[in-house]
């Protein structure tokens, strides 16, 4: 996937995956090697960083502050046509964070309008029906994987490396 400066995510950081995806994710997942942690997208990609005032912060807070802390749990992996990825229970909230952000900015559909949005946390891309199942072999030994949500994280690229330019707590986080 080609990045571009200035383009931004809003995501749902998940550090201790990184524990459970290594080294797997980090060699095949390209957004790894640009920086981004282990996340459940919530939208991207977002508006363009030069259109992102504090009103557009402020509103984003607004709308993570609607929606309770929650716990999660990664107990299994599933897959998209080449892609495996880490299947969070429960889905609602990460729906419901998505269904917010872009009834708030219809002009940043999900994905560009390409796919519709299924909460998921990826593991690999691209390698294979025979490499997918040894990735998950692997991966699914390590799971189930309990996490606490308690922030969104509005992520940038800057044309080299994507970094977290602004965390907004939800309720109660």
């Amino acid at each position: 996937m080609a990045y571009v400066a200035g383009q931004m995510a809003v995501v749902v950081a998940v550090p201790p995956a990184e524990a459970v995806v290594q080294p797997w994710w980090g060699e095949f997942d390209e957004a790894a090697r640009y920086g981004v942690p282990p996340h459940v997208t919530v939208l991207f990609p977002f508006l363009p960083a030069g259109e992102v005032s504090d009103g557009v912060l402020g509103a984003l807070a607004a709308i993570a502050a609607a929606e309770p802390a929650f716990e999660v749990v990664f107990a299994s992996c599933a897959r998209f046509p080449g892609a495996l990825y880490l299947r969070p229970e429960p889905e609602a909230p990460f729906r419901r964070l998505t269904a917010a952000v872009v009834a708030r900015w219809p002009q940043a559909p999900p994905y560009g309008g390409e796919f519709e949005p299924v909460p998921h946390l990826t593991v690999a891309y691209t390698v294979g029906s025979e490499r997918f199942d040894e990735i998950e072999a692997d991966v699914g030994s390590r799971l189930p994987l309990r996490v606490k949500v308690s922030e969104l994280q509005l992520l940038a690229f800057d044309g080299a490396r994507w970094a977290r330019r602004q965390a907004v707590p939800l309720g109660g986080g």
